[in-house]
């Protein structure tokens, strides 16, 4: 059986291939972009490492945020002094329950793509306890 930690790796690699050959496509000026990776409830900062090396050897920044898991609103306003301290256009990329944190970030034009990588995606006003309840296939317990 593998570990969780081995399931999530495998993910973000396959979703950052994804998204670095997407990326290739677009013009050479977009390089400036800031990806910032946002982990979920049952991870660190250090579950992007697999991930980190492959974005910034095609001269893309990357910041593994430090999610401090106190709340969506909370988690949000670190992310957003991430997106502010960012020198340029910024990718939010969130994996789980980063999803919802990334959903919650003040608008801001620096900001240019959401990417959810096995990620809740809650519309406005939904919870991701509501979206784990909403759906019988979810291994979330509830509350």
């Amino acid at each position: 059986m593998k570990s969780f930690k081995s399931i999530a790796l495998a993910t973000a690699i396959a979703a950052t291939t994804a998204f670095a050959a997407a990326a290739s496509a677009a013009e050479a000026d977009d390089r400036n972009t800031t990806v910032i990776l946002v982990h979920g409830a049952f991870a660190e900062s250090a579950s992007w490492n697999g991930v980190v090396p492959r974005l910034t050897a095609r001269g893309y920044t990357v910041v593994a945020a430090g999610n401090p898991l106190r709340s969506v609103a909370g988690d949000a306003e670190v992310v957003d002094g991430l997106v502010e301290r960012a020198p340029g256009p910024v990718v939010l990329v969130g994996h789980s329950y980063g999803g919802a944190v990334i959903s919650n970030v003040h608008t801001n034009p620096k900001i240019k793509a959401l990417v959810y990588v096995a990620a809740f995606a809650p519309e406005q006003g939904e919870t991701v306890l509501e979206l784990t309840g909403r759906f019988p296939a979810s291994t979330l317990p509830a509350a």
